[in-house]
């Protein structure tokens, strides 16, 4: 077991190691949706007939994803994309997150939808250009944002890190124990 003062010192993750880990946890969540949105609509549709407004359905899968994160963020520090990838998400000290810490790490990260609507406004993008709008900015240029950390380039925080007092920290090989 590795303490939070060892955890602390540990390097942050480069930015092809980051890509991975939100590439396997974009196929990671296609199941948590399934599971949790297409499911239940599906019965909705079939036995009522009936859908969800577009933004009822936002809010739903914003939420869905917001508990699925949290939970991990506060029950060990990884979800299971980032245990398969060693990279563990640490609070202040080394620490899990707390519960408010783990929501403000899930807003500030969820950002980077802002300039994918405005995009898709602005240049009238329409059904599979939205979708890789959204998965180009997600997979790539979001976690670019590690070097604008000019202040400790060496632990390069992305932009929802440092706005949320959060880190994410790769774990050596030795250590890596999965949940």
């Amino acid at each position: 077991m590795i303490s939070p003062a060892e955890l602390n010192l540990l390097p942050a993750p480069q930015f092809w190691r980051r890509v991975s880990c939100i590439l396997y946890e974009q196929l990671v969540l296609l199941g948590v949706i399934a599971l949790t949105f297409l499911l239940p609509n599906l019965g909705l549709g079939i036995v009522f007939g009936a859908s969800l407004p577009s933004w009822l359905t936002f809010l739903y899968l914003y939420a869905v994803l917001g508990i699925y994160f949290a939970w991990y963020w506060t029950k060990s520090g990884q979800t299971l994309a980032m245990q398969t990838w060693r990279v563990r998400m640490i609070g202040p000290g080394g620490y899990n997150l707390t519960r408010k810490q783990a929501i403000w790490r899930y807003f500030f990260g969820s950002l980077w939808l802002v300039p994918c609507v405005l995009l898709q406004w602005l240049f009238e993008l329409q059904k599979w250009q939205i979708i890789e709008m959204l998965f180009a900015v997600a997979l790539f240029l979001w976690p670019l944002s590690i070097y604008l950390d000019r202040v400790k380039p060496l632990l390069r925080q992305s932009l929802p890190d440092r706005l949320s007092g959060t880190r994410l920290v790769e774990l050596p090989k030795n250590l890596v124990k999965l949940n």
